[in-house]
């Protein structure tokens, strides 16, 4: 028993004394470490992490034919079953009755609100186009009015509804702050130009039917809600991707509103005549809509062909069509344009870029072969970006919002480079900002061996080749969408800034250029990811050394050996360490030892 217990005290006292030499080992390297590098301030390599949440262990399976009591699906539930799965959802009548109208709405970016102004417009759609034809044309008879009157009716239901339940709770901006109390927001719509108008085009005059009769006339102020149109266009325009379509389609709807007036104008005219009295007026004969609408086609573009109008009535109507004629054409062709112009004012820019330099290399006598590859990154490059050059758009927009576009953009990528990896959060955002975008052809060198690097390279898009070996041609690997090179030369660590081999770019590549200066100025702003980063820099600098220190036979060497000390020189140290070692080659002979020691 004594001896056991002896042999087990010894283990256990020759355990505790290995893991004191490790220890002692360990903090040895790291000192030796801290003389080497002085920019190493602690023993972590990275900030750590914040630990994270574990994940619950997952549940026991029930045994087969019995099920937990927990995974009852309760009486409120309404459960679907499709073969071999089950979907829970909700029922749309219970979804309906649990919905809760928004106390306020965000008239800029609430989808349910855009939609509601559609319904709006709609009815005051309803109101322009059929209250003149109703008026001028003989299609309200006493067997279909009460159609006519539904309809009516609920399209001022329609406003009333946007009265009292949407535009009394719109948001509002005061002093910067957005408004979103509910008195406050039925105050300002109390005092605002929308609301007098939204009274107006509301006026009960349907009371007067019961002395003249159901007459389409009293009901014009219903066009007065103006206000939601052009609101509903505003909208609309900001969400759709295209919008410069839905303005040529709004612009010929304006062409076809006014023909459409005028063919009603001109029904109203032939009626007062007298239909089939004069060669001028309409005879009466076929679809009455469509012979008068071709007649306002003919009049308002002032084709010509008409017949000569005969009373005075007629002469008079003629001409102030004429003069309409010409004023709204003539406005409607040049909104066209304007549209027309505003489509296509990128493909105009992008035309007199390349026309320009067309103009350009021909002047100078630019080789062929050098003009075609110009003209082909203008053609790849508008093509697969839209534009050419992507900071143009980006720099009428304030910083906060540049940064949130590149962090969608491109914080995936960068994010995942190890030489960032650690940094801090905020000196990744702001490099983010830095970043560049540029397009190389086929074939085009992205870099060099032994050209200095002064910029880091992530691949947004296509591939690009490493290539090496004796005659440089050799594909060492490719590069696809995602990796990053070039980022050791940035830290310029030990002379890697000096590039290894060539990237070649294969196919249209673009590539995200983040520059040496760029990061120097934001690194001064963070000196801990500064230490971090070269750090980091010199270590995967030696891990991408090659193990031959000599170099190979005509590689130069980017730092030269130090020189060796004088024999002259070694022999008066020498003499003083023999003398006594006083004086200041002495001090210099023990500066010398200890300098050696360290290394």
């Amino acid at each position: 028993r004594i001896g056991s217990a002896t042999s087990l005290s010894s283990a256990v006292i020759n355990t505790r004394l290995q893991e004191l030499v490790r220890l002692f080992k360990e903090r040895t390297e790291k000192v030796k470490e801290k003389l080497i590098d002085p920019d190493v301030t602690s023993d972590d390599e990275s900030p750590v992490a914040s630990p994270t949440k574990l994940a619950p262990a997952a549940a026991p399976v029930p045994a087969s034919g019995r099920e937990l009591e927990g995974d009852k699906p309760s009486g409120d539930d309404h459960y679907c079953e499709m073969l071999c799965c089950t979907f829970k959802h909700r029922p749309w009548l219970d979804r309906l009755k649990s919905y809760r109208f928004p106390s306020s709405i965000d008239p800029l970016t609430n989808l349910m609100y855009v939609l509601w102004l559609f319904f709006v417009v709609m009815a005051w759609n309803w109101n322009c186009w059929l209250i003149p034809v109703r008026w001028a044309f003989p299609y309200q008879t006493p067997a279909n009015i009460h159609y006519w009157l539904l309809v009516d009716y609920l399209c001022d239901l329609i406003y009333l509804l946007d009265i009292l339940v949407f535009q009394t709770r719109l948001q509002f901006v005061q002093g910067g702050d957005i408004i979103t109390d509910k008195k406050a927001m039925k105050e300002n719509y109390l005092r605002s130009q929308r609301f007098k108008m939204d009274v107006l085009c509301l006026l009960p005059l349907d009371f007067f039917y019961f002395k003249v009769g159901v007459n389409s006339l009293l009901r014009i102020p219903r066009c007065l809600k103006y206000m939601a149109f052009f609101e509903f266009n505003n909208r609309l325009e900001a969400i759709l991707t295209k919008a410069y379509i839905y303005r040529v389609i709004r612009t010929t709807a304006y062409l076809l509103y006014s023909l459409h007036v005028n063919s009603c104008l001109y029904y109203w005219a032939s009626a007062y005549e007298g239909l089939g009295s004069t060669t001028w007026v309409y005879d009466g004969e076929g679809n009455s809509y469509i012979r008068c609408y071709y007649w306002a086609v003919k009049t308002l573009i002032t084709i010509g062909g008409l017949p000569d109008p005969k009373t005075l009535f007629e002469i008079v109507f003629q001409l102030l069509n004429y003069f309409t004629g010409v004023f709204a054409f003539s406005v409607m062709i040049g909104q066209m344009r304007d549209v027309v112009g505003a489509a296509t004012a990128g493909q105009t820019y992008y035309r007199s870029c390349m026309d320009s330099t067309i103009k350009y290399m021909n002047f100078y006598k630019i080789p062929k072969t050098v003009q075609n590859r110009v003209k082909t990154w203008y053609e790849y490059t508008w093509h697969s970006q839209g534009m050419l050059d992507e900071s143009e758009l980006l720099v009428q927009l304030p910083d906060k919002m540049r940064l949130d576009i590149a962090i969608d953009v491109n914080y995936n990528i960068v994010s995942k480079v190890a030489l960032f990896q650690g940094c801090d959060r905020q000196m990744i955002f702001d490099m983010l900002k830095r970043l560049r975008s540029v397009v190389y052809l086929p074939n085009d060198y992205v870099c060099k061996k032994g050209e200095i690097g002064r910029e880091m390279y992530i691949i947004q898009a296509g591939q690009v080749q490493v290539l090496g070996g004796p005659d440089g041609k050799s594909v060492l690997v490719t590069l696809k969408a995602g990796s990053v090179f070039g980022e050791i030369s940035l830290l310029a660590a030990g002379g890697g800034n000096r590039r290894t081999a060539n990237v070649v770019a294969h196919g249209f590549a673009n590539l995200f250029i983040l520059e040496k200066k760029d990061l120097n100025e934001i690194l001064v702003h963070y000196p801990e990811s500064q230490k971090l980063l070269r750090k980091k820099a010199k270590k995967m600098l030696k891990s991408n050394k090659p193990r031959d220190e000599k170099g190979g036979p005509g590689d130069p060497l980017i730092i030269p050996p130090k020189a060796g000390t004088p024999k002259l020189f070694r022999a008066a140290l020498a003499a003083t360490g023999r003398m006594g070692g006083k004086g200041p080659l002495g001090r210099l002979r023990w500066r010398l030892k200890e300098l050696k020691a360290m290394q």
